[in-house]
């Protein structure tokens, strides 16, 4: 459901987020929810979740628009990908940059990918990365969110029989675990299908239901998950 077709312009989601908090919504990172969860704190309250599967250039957009609005995000970034390097000279500026202004650092992970592709234990890939990522930015992550890449494994098949406090982590994106369970306790909206938002309430997927953020505010949902990609935004056009 909704009429109109949203245009995925930085300008547009920067309008997105100054509705939300002229609503009196509050914004945290995933790591925040934890705490405000366990206090009782989740009262208008959105999850701020960006995952930079493609561009880092693009999440520095983010990083300034959240920056000059006052609030948070948790953005993941992948060590694999083809299309980006975080140490890269401008990469590794950029991601800095977010640490510096607040925001959270997580691990956007691709573990069963390289242990099908390298040959490798998924689990000694995923402590390598988290100890490259937490050398590298001279931080310590809390947590990690799954990436669904085209290799047709899925990335969250490494938490079947695992939990995120099993690493000393506070979280994984999706699971289920008390302490976080967030996606099946939350209204979910999310532009992964990158030309239309999506939503899912309490884990269960709203078919055909193409509502904005801030179309979704005027059912006023307490507590809100967003997942957005910085590779979808855009000023002019999407190849830009």
């Amino acid at each position: 459901m909704s009429d109109s077709k949203f245009k995925f312009t930085f300008d547009n989601i920067a309008e997105q987020y100054r509705v939300a908090l002229e609503k009196g919504y509050e914004f945290c990172t995933c790591e925040e929810y934890v705490q405000r969860k366990r206090e009782g704190r989740i009262h208008k309250l959105i999850v701020n979740r960006v995952d930079i599967d493609f561009s880092v250039k693009r999440a520095e957009r983010l990083g300034n628009l959240f920056n000059q609005l006052g609030i948070k995000a948790s953005f993941f970034i992948r060590l694999h990908a083809s299309e980006y390097n975080p140490f890269s000279f401008e990469n590794y500026r950029i991601i800095k940059g977010l640490i510096h202004a607040g925001h959270e650092i997580g691990y956007h992970s691709e573990v069963v990918d390289q242990s099908e592709i390298w040959g490798e234990d998924a689990e000694k890939c995923f402590l390598r990365d988290i100890s490259v990522i937490n050398h590298m930015f001279g931080i310590e992550i809390s947590g990690t969110a799954s990436h669904g890449g085209l290799t047709g494994a899925n990335n969250l098949d490494f938490w079947k029989e695992r939990t995120a406090s099993d690493y000393g982590l506070l979280y994984e994106a999706y699971d289920k675990e008390s302490a976080f369970n967030l996606f099946d306790t939350s209204f979910y909206v999310s532009d992964s299908e990158w030309t239309q938002w999506k939503c899912y309430d309490r884990g269960t997927l709203l078919e055909g239901n193409r509502k904005t953020l801030t179309e979704h505010l005027e059912d006023s949902h307490d507590l809100i998950y967003l997942l957005i990609h910085s590779d979808t935004y855009f000023d002019k056009h999407f190849y830009e």
